[in-house]
């Protein structure tokens, strides 16, 4: 009988880890990260969930070939949001199912609010605008800027 408390116990102190890691991750998630309606102007990403200072941020919905990373905010506000983070692009050589993703610095801002068409009451920004302080892609400028999807 000891024996089999002994390994019951063992078997529930040995899952306790297993069970932690099956937490999602947004359950950890500062409250900062997850949009509440009506907050803060939030960012709406591919799958049309709105975002509050994002850590990464997909631009190529299609095909995932350009996307932000390591995103770090200086400011999030009514009318623009501020980071710095890395633009990581596929080169497409020789094609882009077999390209290498390429990282570059890259200053970043969310900017032109606008009510979302999905939830009116929510103001989402319209415009994302990009500049690379040094080296870049080279299909793109030094500075380019995107229309956000609805």
């Amino acid at each position: 009988m000891q024996t089999h408390k002994l390994r019951t116990a063992a078997m529930i102190f040995a899952a306790i880890p297993l069970a932690v890691g099956l937490v999602p991750a947004t359950a950890s998630a500062s409250p900062s990260a997850a949009a509440q309606p009506g907050d803060e102007v939030v960012v709406v990403d591919c799958f049309m969930k709105a975002q509050v200072r994002p850590s990464e941020f997909l631009i190529a919905c299609g095909d995932g070939n350009s996307g932000l990373t390591e995103l770090k905010w200086s400011s999030w506000g009514p009318t623009s949001a501020v980071a710095t983070g890395l633009n990581v692009v596929n080169d497409c050589k020789p094609y882009c199912a077999a390209g290498t993703f390429r990282s570059y610095p890259v200053n970043v801002r969310f900017e032109r609010p606008e009510a979302w068409e999905k939830n009116p009451d929510q103001q989402r920004y319209g415009q994302l605008h990009l500049s690379f302080p040094g080296s870049r892609p080279e299909h793109l400028p030094p500075e380019v800027t995107y229309k956000l999807w609805d």
